[in-house]
């Protein structure tokens, strides 16, 4: 079976790239710093910053409230943008998420089926980077070396404000579009989006062995390669046999 599958994977060529606005950039750098603070928030350990002074003097430091903390999260931050896909039939800043998109699962389903599934993309780059989210990750750089002094102050006086609207409302994007920061993803049945999200924000905590009901509620969820095959072959049946193919 050949399935032409340009047309399902993108939208019209006027809308082939569309980068992220410094609302969709700031609204993620936001996401992942609450995320990166969180899971950095846990420990009890305490820092001796005796250490490498010669008269002895200084104090122990809890690591949540040291500066080495908040230099290990800045750090790293962006990078965390690149675990990020793009999802084109979500609309708005909802685009970008992780896991794999609802379109690339279908596909993905269909090439394990045996359907030959012919796009401008070859195949070995389906799971590449996207020039979005590798453009989400260079603005980031930008924003966050550029507004490093107001991460800062969030960090040492404000953490009791919501991090998307200090650093992004109140700063990033003072006087211009803030309407995507409100944007939020509901998310469907089925959506492998979802699910991926959920899992990597599990792995901040403990991690917990899944019990069999776990398992068989996580693979309902999942959407089913039969449907979206089913769909397809009444287009095009198969004049000859599985076997033949083989």
């Amino acid at each position: 079976m050949l399935l032409m599958a340009a047309a399902l994977a993108e939208g019209d060529d006027s809308d082939w790239v569309r980068l992220p606005s410094k609302c969709e950039v700031c609204k993620y750098v936001a996401v992942e710093l609450k995320s990166a603070f969180e899971e950095t928030g846990k420990t009890k350990e305490v820092i001796d910053t005796k250490y490498g002074f010669l008269d002895g003097k200084g104090s122990a430091v809890k690591y949540t409230q040291s500066d080495i903390r908040l230099i290990e999260v800045t750090e790293n931050i962006c990078k965390r943008l690149l675990d990020y896909n793009l999802h084109k039939e979500r609309s708005g800043s909802n685009r970008f998420a992780k896991g794999m998109s609802e379109t690339f699962e279908t596909l993905h389903n269909l090439v394990h089926k045996g359907v030959k599934v012919v796009m401008d993309i070859p195949y070995e780059l389906w799971n590449e980077t996207s020039a979005e989210v590798a453009d989400l990750k260079k603005q980031c750089d930008v924003l966050v070396e550029e507004y490093e002094d107001v991460i800062e102050d969030w960090y040492r006086h404000h953490q009791t404000e919501d991090l998307s609207q200090f650093l992004c409302a109140n700063h990033v994007l003072k006087g211009k579009d803030t309407s995507c920061l409100a944007e939020k993803w509901t998310g469907k049945k089925g959506d492998l989006a979802s699910v991926g999200e959920k899992q990597s924000k599990k792995k901040s905590g403990k991690k917990k062995k899944k019990g069999a009901k776990d398992e068989r509620e996580e693979a309902a969820s999942l959407p089913d390669a039969g449907e979206a095959l089913e769909g397809v072959q009444e287009q095009a049946p198969l004049t000859h046999s599985p076997a033949d193919e083989l």
